[in-house]
């Protein structure tokens, strides 16, 4: 029986974890109930189970039949803090707290090719390690999973790592998509903090505006961005918060602002954090004026191995037939702490389209909306996607063909 005919034959099981997952989300690095549902899912299987130290990850390793490398299989498992607007009979019942990002999915399809590559076991020429990971929004989860020892898991470092993502709209319904290089950007957050000398709006003269000179700052940035990188290794700087003043005719002592700088390469990414902070204390001196400016790093480019990207969109086409993958015309501008892993492993990470029958991918709400659907249909698919990724590259290292 073939991957995707037993992902079928277990699509009853799938939606059931998957909608039991979704009415308890969990945020942050702590997932309790998430986790003991996890484990419940892998009870009876073969596998070497690790519960994680500093978060509640679940690493289970399945040893092959034959000896051979690792490769890793990652899911995440967190919510956000978002309040589902939907009609569904799963629909969360934990006020304020979603699965807007689909990772229910993730984990539900990574659960099932546990259960496929289980089941054939025997064939394998290595071993499978399976990263149940908390903590992806934000909270760096791969990080604290590398440092607790998951790439090393099995034994020895996994040579291959494969990641999943789900979109609620942009792809139909059973359509994966990836690239080669760049697929997701880096998130780092700048923030400033303008300090100047309060005073009377009739009178500006005699104070030191941090609003006009935030301001002045907010569109240099804009202006630095276009002349300072090639449009084709992109930067985005977005200011989404700006705060000074209580009211109109008083001039405050300082304003603060805070911006997402997104980026596609380590060397922008290092240039753009050194470029704010030289464009911000220029402003601020010749307004004779101080001004604190800082970068708080987040996750870095998700960039996916050219071979691994090619080997993945060849076992889609195996696996599905043709019109199943497309190659992605461009990265996404979303980050994604799979990129921690990718630093340390060849892989790639894949999107797979979700948007349920009746909406339109073109309009669909997007991932993190109170409103985000996600169709259960593709569940079987990923699951089939993750276990053939991991059985094809096991059997080609034991081929001494590589990726």
């Amino acid at each position: 029986m073939s991957f995707t005919e037993a992902a079928q034959d277990m699509r009853d099981e799938l939606v059931r974890l998957r909608h039991s997952l979704h009415t308890t989300p969990e945020i942050g690095l702590t997932l309790p109930r998430t986790q003991e549902k996890v484990l419940a899912a892998l009870d009876g299987l073969p596998l070497e189970i690790t519960l994680g130290k500093a978060l509640s990850s679940v690493t289970a390793v399945l040893r092959g039949g034959r000896p051979g490398p690792a490769v890793l299989l990652r899911g995440d498992m967190d919510a956000l803090p978002v309040a589902e607007r939907n009609d569904l009979p799963y629909i969360s019942q934990i006020e304020g707290r979603m699965h807007a990002c689909g990772h229910d999915l993730h984990t539900t399809m990574l659960a099932g090719a546990a259960h496929l590559l289980s089941a054939r076991r025997e064939e394998l020429a290595g071993d499978v390690i399976f990263m149940f990971q908390p903590g992806e929004e934000g909270q760096h989860g791969a990080r604290h999973m590398i440092e607790e020892g998951v790439l090393d898991a099995a034994g020895d470092r996994a040579v291959a790592a494969y990641g999943m993502h789900v979109v609620s709209s942009i792809l139909p319904a059973g359509v994966f998509a990836s690239r080669p290089g760049p697929i997701m950007s880096a998130a780092d957050v700048f923030e400033a903090t303008v300090k100047g000398r309060g005073g009377h709006g009739s009178t500006p003269h005699l104070a030191r505006d941090p609003i006009q000179a935030g301001c002045e700052m907010v569109t240099a940035m804009q202006t630095m961005v276009t002349r300072t990188f090639d449009a084709f290794d992109p930067v985005v700087v977005t200011v989404g918060s700006f705060h000074g003043g209580s009211a109109d005719n008083v001039i405050p002592d300082e304003a603060r602002f805070e911006a997402t700088v997104r980026t596609f390469s380590a060397g922008n990414r290092a240039l753009a954090k050194r470029r704010l902070v030289e464009v911000v204390e220029s402003i601020a001196a010749a307004h004779d004026l101080k001004v604190e400016a800082s970068i708080r790093m987040g996750y870095p480019v998700t960039v996916n191995d050219a071979a691994e990207a090619a080997f993945a969109g060849a076992a889609v086409d195996e696996l599905f037939g043709p019109g199943r993958y497309v190659v992605a015309p461009n990265p996404a501008m979303g980050s994604e702490d799979f990129s921690y892993v990718l630093q340390e492993v060849p892989g790639t990470f894949v999107f797979l389209g979700a948007c349920p029958p009746g909406r339109d991918p073109a309009t669909a709400p997007y991932n993190h909306s109170p409103e985000a659907l996600f169709d259960d249909s593709v569940l079987p698919d990923g699951a089939a996607l993750y276990a053939s990724l991991a059985h094809r590259r096991l059997a080609a290292a034991d081929a001494g063909l590589g990726g």
